[in-house]
């Protein structure tokens, strides 16, 4: 630590899965690519333009720790060009989104989860900058 910081160099999203192939087939069918580090059964990572998203299968003696009943207040905020093509796309994968597109002073967006039941939000920002 440096001058009472953590100092740190990145900073990045994982998430625990045991139905890790799953996971890593949802996000690479979702984000259009495959996983820049894989590990069979292990790890993989996908990388978007300032966000590094890690999925990994938590060890037996440890999967507990990683279980939750809900998503909690966390949520994965994914930027789109397009929310209506993004929307069909999720739909496509087997995931429409459960509830309508809301309007927000910052833009549209609209709630889905993943397989495992981790909130996604979608979000297409309006014009308004803040």
């Amino acid at each position: 630590m440096t001058n009472g910081s953590l100092n740190c160099t990145s900073a990045f999203i994982t998430l625990a899965s045991e139905r890790f192939e799953d996971l890593v087939a949802f996000y690479g069918a979702l984000l259009g690519q495959g996983a820049e580090l894989y590990q069979r059964d292990r790890y993989a990572e996908f990388r978007l333009p300032g966000l590094r998203l890690a999925i990994f299968r938590p060890r037996a003696d440890q999967a507990d720790r990683f279980k939750a009943s809900t998503s909690g207040a966390m949520s994965l905020c994914l930027e789109v060009v397009d929310l209506t093509a993004a929307i069909a796309h999720l739909t496509n994968l087997g995931y429409p989104p459960p509830g309508p597109v809301l309007t927000a002073s910052h833009g549209r967006e609209v709630y889905v989860c993943d397989p495992d039941g981790n909130r996604l939000i979608l979000h297409q920002s309006s014009t308004l900058r803040f």
